[in-house]
């Protein structure tokens, strides 16, 4: 992986850009390790519990941005660090609920990284054939295109109108979109004040998902692998992957455009927006050949009614702590399901299965048939890819932030200053006294 800005392209050094400044290298280590070491104070499963859950649910991420990072260089990134995570701006996202959400995907080593990380594997074939199998199991019972309209518990069934007037009736009903899209619904009775709040306050973030197709995979000449991070606000794209099929055929590279580019470029013809982007990655690359793709894909999620944006939702400031209790509380015989409600790897796919397995849990808990107890079941450790630790070195782990260098230096050349002078002093008395 590389990393191009300012018209240079440099290697990545572990999750940041590699740099011969020593007081850029000192920002960037003590950003991980701030990051990580806030995270661990909130539990996963109540971040609005934590010791500082008040304070820093106040707080946006741009305000703690500032507060950690020192030079411009890591504050830019940092920024970038936001924006790729959960495809929204620091200065729109509470601080706790960010540091949650990093803390509950392993950490920013984990998060952030392809190899042994959160971007690591692919499915042949694409993901979606975990639902189209599921269906396919279900013979029939699954109902597509039927956005539901009205849920009414106020009788001893469950009844849940559709927008083509079909009535379905249930014990019990799991609720899987994003909490925002919730407002669509009419409830019978009405939600509880505190939930009808929430899912108010819950934007979903923005992301255009482009997928660039080449004759070859040409960067590999240079030993690229198709995954950089390009900071420049000419760039519509701020990430890429490379998305070439295992056996090297249909080579693409798949790029994000996010948060406020998606929005900024959202009028665009979608011939545009190839043009930007094959451009962009030109520049970042070195390479003439990027001017030339085959073929083009994009996916603007920010246009789906029904998912309303992607990732996820995320929390803006003193939402957490307010409202945040509320994600997973059942009302009446409704559950809440989908990746928000996760407590390892919200906003994955990885989430949106552990959600949903907890729910169904909690229906089978009303019913009688586990116990309580058995609700949360930790997911066991994939034998297949197992998650390895990431060492850090004592270095790493001890050196000091770049002011804390700055201030130690400060205080060692004023303890040389005043020991010279003293010496200066005893030498002047010495001599007086001969």
């Amino acid at each position: 992986m590389f990393h191009y800005k300012g018209g240079k392209s440099r290697n990545f050094r572990d999750i940041g850009p590699s740099t011969w400044n020593p007081l850029v290298f000192l920002d960037y280590n003590n950003f991980w390790r701030t990051m990580d070491k806030m995270g661990k104070e909130i539990p996963v499963d109540a971040p609005w519990d934590a010791p500082h859950a008040e304070e820093w649910d106040k707080m946006t991420m741009k305000e703690l941005i500032n507060k950690i990072c020192w030079t411009k260089a890591v504050r830019d990134f940092a920024t970038v660090f936001v924006n790729v995570n959960v495809t929204s701006e620091p200065h729109e996202v509470s601080a706790l609920w960010f540091l949650w959400y990093v803390r509950q995907c392993g950490g920013t080593f984990r998060i952030f990284s392809v190899t042994n990380g959160g971007q690591e594997r692919k499915f042949k074939g694409g993901s979606g054939q975990i639902s189209e199998k599921i269906m396919e199991r279900l013979k029939g019972r699954v109902k597509l295109e039927r956005p539901v309209i009205s849920i009414d518990q106020t009788g001893d069934n469950v009844l849940v109108e559709t927008l083509n007037h079909e009535i379905y009736e249930s014990k019990y009903v799991i609720s899987a979109i994003p909490p925002i899209l919730t407002t669509k619904i009419h409830y019978k009775p009405e939600l509880p004040p505190n939930r009808n709040q929430l899912i108010q306050r819950l934007p979903m973030g923005s992301v255009i998902k482009t997928m660039m197709y080449y004759r070859e995979a040409f960067w590999r000449r240079k030993g690229y692998c198709g995954s950089f991070v390009i900071e420049d606000e000419e760039s519509p794209v701020g990430i890429t992957i490379d998305d070439t099929k295992p056996d090297g055929t249909f080579p693409a590279i798949m790029g994000f455009i996010l948060s406020r580019k998606a929005v900024k470029l959202a009028h665009l013809s979608k011939e545009e927006r190839k043009r930007k982007i094959s451009e962009a990655y030109a520049k970042a690359l070195g390479m003439r050949e990027a001017l030339q793709p085959v073929h083009y894909e994009e996916k603007d999620w920010t246009m789906e009614q029904y998912s309303g944006g992607c990732y996820t939702a995320y929390f803006p400031p003193g939402i957490m702590h307010s409202y945040g209790r509320i994600i997973r509380q059942p009302v009446d015989r409704i559950y809440f399901a989908g990746t928000e409600t996760a407590t390892q790897w919200s906003g994955y796919m990885e989430g949106a299965v552990q959600a949903g397995e907890r729910a169904a849990r909690e229906v089978l808990h009303s019913m009688g048939k586990i116990s309580k107890s058995e609700i949360w079941m930790p997911e066991p450790e994939s034998k297949d890819v197992p998650a390895r630790p990431f060492l850090r070195s004592f270095w790493e782990r001890n050196l000091p932030s770049a002011p804390g260098l700055l201030c130690l230096l400060s205080c060692t050349l004023c303890v040389s200053s005043v020991a010279a002078a003293g010496l200066l002093v005893c030498k002047k008395v010495l001599a007086c006294r001969n």
